[in-house]
């Protein structure tokens, strides 16, 4: 039965290997979470295989996707079931696929936050409740809202604040005062906590974003991962931790202003699109920041 129902979700796709599937990512993009080294490395920390899949058209690989049995590799359900639901946070990463455009190729592995982009790419898919949040341009924020944000930006420089890259820290380092930050700001203890120091040892290339000090103190870190495809930057917002003590500057508005500007910045000089996510759109905060696009799933 298993077999059979395998033999039916992979009807088309042919087993191809690990380098394969990064050439194709190199190819046609991607996101955070399908980055061909990001899966590698997380799907071996978790101790399970990938199975990497080709579809190919006329002799030419179309479309690639990795996967855990019958869903796609990093799965948060599949680690769930296996009682790991905490060894890494990914959050609800906005999944790009690297796929033909227009190909409308079958999908039938199990997937959630499926990016528009991926839309005719494949076919299979339907649209799900929950939208993604997409940072906005720069230009579609309103001038009093970037005022504002300029000047809490001055507020917090002209107090003593300093801003650093997380690059400057150590992955232990990074990890402890996410830790510390995170568990002060929400009063619970951080996603993946035991491992953490180790995925950010392992991710380390991909982590981005600034770190505000205040009097040498962290009081705001944002977990902030980029991926670079031929047409545009991916960043993916995981979550932030924040002093309550310094709450009278904003300091969490203040970094998530700095970043967002730093990537727009970053993608615009590089002539590419911006895929800056925040996750899943469920807070109010994220609508000032951002678009509510739609996801799909499988």
């Amino acid at each position: 039965m298993l077999n059979r129902c395998r033999l039916y979700r992979e009807r088309g796709w042919e087993s191809i290997d690990a380098a394969g599937y990064a050439d194709a990512w190199a190819h046609f993009g991607g996101s955070v979470i399908t980055h061909p080294q990001i899966v590698e490395r997380l799907s071996a920390l978790a101790g399970i295989p990938v199975r990497y899949l080709g579809y190919r058209v006329a002799g030419e690989l179309q479309a690639a996707i990795p996967t855990w049995g019958r869903s796609l590799a990093l799965s948060r359900r599949v680690l769930k079931r296996k009682g790991m639901r905490n060894l890494f946070d990914l959050g609800n990463a906005e999944v790009i696929l690297p796929v033909s455009p227009d190909a409308g190729i079958p999908l039938r592995h199990e997937v959630r936050y499926l990016s528009e982009l991926n839309r005719s790419g494949f076919s299979g898919q339907r649209s799900q409740k929950e939208q993604l949040a997409l940072a906005r341009p720069p230009e579609e924020l309103s001038r009093k809202f970037r005022y504002n944000q300029r000047r809490e930006l001055r507020l917090f420089e002209e107090a003593g604040g300093e801003i650093r890259p997380v690059a400057d820290y150590a992955p232990d380092e990074l990890a402890t005062v996410y830790t510390e930050l995170f568990e002060r700001r929400w009063g619970f203890e951080v996603p993946g906590k035991p491992r953490l120091g180790e995925v950010f040892a392992l991710l380390r290339e991909f982590l981005s974003g600034a770190l505000l000090l205040l009097d040498g103190a962290p009081v705001a870190v944002q977990v902030l991962f980029r991926v670079e495809s031929p047409e545009w930057l991916s960043y993916e917002y995981i979550n932030g931790g924040v002093d309550p003590r310094a709450q009278h500057l904003s300091p969490g508005s203040v970094l998530s202003f700095i970043n967002t500007q730093a990537a727009w910045e970053q993608a615009r000089a590089g002539g590419k699109a911006l895929r800056y996510s925040f996750g899943r759109a469920d807070r109010e905060y994220k609508d000032r920041w951002c678009n509510r696009v739609a996801a799909y799933r499988v």
